[in-house]
């Protein structure tokens, strides 16, 4: 009998340890499932050079799987101080190229100076504000920094903080 109670209690322990290896192993995969990948930890920053930017142009870059538009504005361009982003001398809109309306992308039309979004006639002025059609709202700002030339998208600096700070 007293072997028995032995074989019983040495079971019970190695049920019992394979069953703690098991839960621990089972906790690391369940919080690696939980951690992001790292693709989507790297498209958290992206930098962009705005020094090769002409005046009038906009270019279109990708940041979170979202299109994001900088337009140089020109002289002749209408300004906005409550959108515009000012490095050095020169002045640009930043936008998130969707469509406040249904998510849509526009395109910017340099003769009109203004984005236009063809699927349900949405016009945004060169700052993004909505000023035709059926979106509710101006296109919006992506967080971002100013580090020299260059801007920081993902990243909420100083000038992002002042042109989205909510004016009482």
């Amino acid at each position: 009998m007293a072997t028995c109670q032995k074989r019983r209690d040495f079971i019970g322990m190695a049920l019992t340890g394979v069953t703690a290896v098991g839960g621990v192993c089972a906790l690391g995969a369940m919080k690696k499932s939980w951690d992001p990948l790292p693709s989507v930890q790297s498209a958290g920053f992206v930098t962009v050079d705005v020094s090769t930017i002409e005046e009038g142009e906009a270019r279109s870059f990708a940041w979170r799987g979202k299109p994001i538009f900088v337009l140089r504005k020109s002289a002749d361009t209408p300004k906005n101080a409550k959108r515009d982003v000012v490095i050095g001398e020169k002045v640009f809109t930043l936008v998130i190229g969707l469509c406040t309306h249904l998510g849509c992308i526009p395109s910017y039309d340099a003769k009109q100076k203004s984005f236009i979004c063809a699927c349900h006639g949405g016009v945004f002025d060169a700052s993004g504000i909505n000023t035709f059609g059926p979106p509710p709202r101006p296109l919006d700002i992506p967080p971002f920094k100013i580090a020299g030339e260059t801007l920081v998208l993902g990243e909420e600096g100083e000038e992002y903080k002042k042109l989205t700070a909510k004016k009482a």
